[in-house]
């Protein structure tokens, strides 16, 4: 199987003005076409307890190539100790979207 070309990069945050702040910031930065914001509830182990918390999950579309850059400039900028960062493959898209991430990733 070939490496997909594009990733949906996840990371949550505990408020909405650093969720968007962040998003800005990885945009900005061209490290993902896009970024979108979801109010979500995250039930969780941490430090030996279950917990319940109100989060933002944040989804950034970039290239497969641009994993390692985004993945570290996220670690840099959350204040979490430990951020979810995660990437799913894009097994498919319309050709113009992946034309247009590829496009405002680049450079």
């Amino acid at each position: 199987m070939t490496t997909p070309a594009f990733f949906v990069v996840t990371t949550t945050h505990d408020a909405e003005d650093a969720a968007r702040a962040l998003a800005a910031a990885v945009v900005g930065e061209r490290l993902a076409a896009c970024a979108q914001l979801h109010p979500v509830t995250s039930v969780y182990r941490w430090e030996g307890e279950v917990r319940t918390e109100s989060e933002w999950r944040v989804d950034f579309k970039t290239r497969a190539e641009l994993f390692d850059r985004l993945a570290a400039f996220v670690t840099a900028h959350h204040t979490y100790d430990t951020p979810e960062i995660i990437a799913v493959p894009v097994l498919a898209g319309s050709p113009a979207y992946l034309d247009w991430v590829r496009t405002e990733t680049a450079g």
